[in-house]
C-alpha cells in the first residue's frame, strides 16, 4: 500500500541534466529526524546548488541540518532554491541558528599582532576623518562671511552659558586647589636649600604657562566633548539629523559650528580664570603656611612675572578649544543608531579628546623651550 503524499520521508535525487545539483523531496521534519541525518551524510562531493521546490513539509529541524550541511560544506546558504512558503521560516532560523558560546580569546603572538595591526588601521581612520572634518568645518566657518544668515547666533550663546559659564566655578575650585598642592611640593624641596621664596616663580611659572590650560583643556575634554557626543549622538538615534538634510539643511552649520564657536570664545576665558585661580592657591599657601607674607609674595610674582609666559599659555587655548570641540562632533554624528555605539562613541570622544590635548601641549611645550620663548 502506498503511503500519503504528506507522509513520505526526505529523499535526495542527483539531477540528471546537471550532476552538481542535488534535488530534495518529500518531507524534511521532525518525525523523519534520523532519516534526514542520513540523507544528507550520504551525499557525494560536489554538489553546488540543492534545489529543495519539491520539499513537501519543512520545520526547524530540517532547516537546521540543511545549513549544518552547507557550512560543513562550504556552500553557500543562497545556493539553495525553497518554496516560497517556506522561505520566512527559512530567514527567522538563519539569523539565529548558531547561538554557541563565542570561542575563547586567542591569546597568542600572532592574535596579539593581529589586534594591533587593526588598532592601527582604526587610528590612522579616525585621524584622517578629524583632519577631513576639521577642513569641513574651517571651510564652512569661512563660508558664513559671505552668508551671515547662517550664523546661528541664539545656539551659539547658549552653548557658551553650557560649555562656559557653568563650568567657571569647577575650573576655579581645581585650578586653586592644584596651585596649592605644587606651592607645597615646591616649598617640601627648596626648603632644604634655604630657597623657599622660589615657590612663588614656581607656581607663577608654571600656571601662566603650562597648568592653567592644561587643567582647563582636561575638564572640557572630559566635561564638554562628551555631552556634545552624547547631544549629537541622540539626534543622529532618533534620526533628527537626516530631518535636518532632508529638509535642506547643512548639520555642520546647525549642531558644530555654534559648538566650535563657543569653546573658541569660552576656554580662553577659563584659562584666564584658572590662571588666577591657581596663583590665588599659591598665595594662600605661601601666606598661612610658608610664613610668606601677602605684599611680599605679590611684589616677588611682580618681578618675576613675564608677558610672554602668560601668551605661552593662552595662544594655546584655542588650539585646545577647536581639538576639543572637533572630536566631541564629530564622534556624534559616527554614532551608529544604538545605545551601544553612543556609549562606546562617547567614551572615546574623551580618551580621544584628553589624549591630542596632552600630546599637543607636550610638543608645544618642547617647541618654545627650542624657540627660547
Amino acid at each position: 500500500m502506498s503511503h500519503a503524499p504528506n507522509h513520505h520521508p526526505p529523499a535526495t535525487a542527483i539531477d540528471p541534466a546537471n550532476p552538481q545539483v542535488l534535488r530534495l523531496a518529500g518531507r524534511w521534519t521532525l518525525r523523519f529526524a534520523n532519516e534526514v541525518g542520513d540523507a544528507l551524510r550520504d551525499l557525494p562531493d560536489g554538489i553546488a546548488c540543492i534545489d529543495a521546490r519539491d520539499v513537501e513539509r519543512l520545520d526547524t529541524l530540517g532547516v537546521l541540518q540543511l545549513l549544518r550541511y552547507a557550512e560543513r560544506r562550504s556552500l553557500a546558504f543562497d545556493r539553495f532554491h525553497f518554496r516560497d512558503e517556506h522561505k520566512a521560516l527559512i530567514a527567522a532560523i538563519e539569523d539565529v541558528h548558531d547561538q554557541r558560546p563565542k570561542r575563547k580569546r586567542d591569546t597568542g603572538f600572532k592574535a596579539a599582532l593581529g589586534r594591533l595591526g587593526f588598532a592601527v588601521v582604526d587610528n590612522a581612520r579616525e585621524i584622517v576623518a578629524l583632519v577631513a572634518f576639521l577642513g569641513e568645518t574651517l571651510v564652512k566657518l569661512l563660508r558664513l562671511f559671505k552668508e551671515p544668515r547662517r550664523f546661528r547666533l541664539t545656539a551659539t550663546f547658549h552653548h557658551m552659558e553650557q560649555v562656559g559659564l557653568d563650568a567657571a566655578p569647577l575650573v576655579a575650585l581645581l585650578s586653586f586647589m592644584v596651585g596649592a598642592v605644587i606651592a607645597f611640593l615646591g616649598a617640601m624641596v627648596l626648603k632644604d636649600f634655604g630657597a623657599t621664596i622660589f615657590v612663588v616663580e614656581l607656581v607663577s611659572a608654571a600656571f601662566l604657562r603650562e597648568f592653567g590650560v592644561l587643567l582647563t583643556a582636561i575638564l572640557l575634554a572630559g566635561r564638554t566633548a562628551s555631552a556634545f557626543t552624547a547631544q549629537i549622538g541622540m539626534m543622529v538615534n532618533r534620526e533628527e539629523v537626516d530631518a535636518i538634510r532632508v529638509l535642506g539643511l547643512d548639520p555642520v552649520d546647525l549642531l558644530v559650528i555654534p559648538r566650535v564657536l563657543a569653546l573658541l570664545a569660552m576656554l580662553p576665558l577659563l584659562t584666564f580664570i584658572a590662571m588666577m585661580a591657581g596663583l590665588l592657591g599659591g598665595m594662600a599657601v605661601g601666606a598661612f603656611t610658608l610664613d610668606i607674607p601677602v605684599p611680599a609674595y605679590l611684589a616677588r610674582m611682580q618681578e618675576m612675572m613675564e608677558f610672554r609666559h602668560f601668551m605661552v599659555g593662552m595662544v594655546k587655548a584655542p588650539v585646545f578649544a577647536m581639538v576639543i570641540a572637533l572630536i566631541g562632533c564629530l564622534e556624534g554624528l559616527q554614532v551608529e543608531g544604538t545605545a551601544q555605539s553612543l556609549g562606546e562613541r562617547t567614551t572615546s570622544s574623551v580618551v580621544q579628546a584628553i589624549s591630542m590635548v596632552i600630546v599637543i601641549d607636550a610638543m608645544a611645550a618642547l617647541w618654545f623651550m627650542e624657540m627660547d620663548v
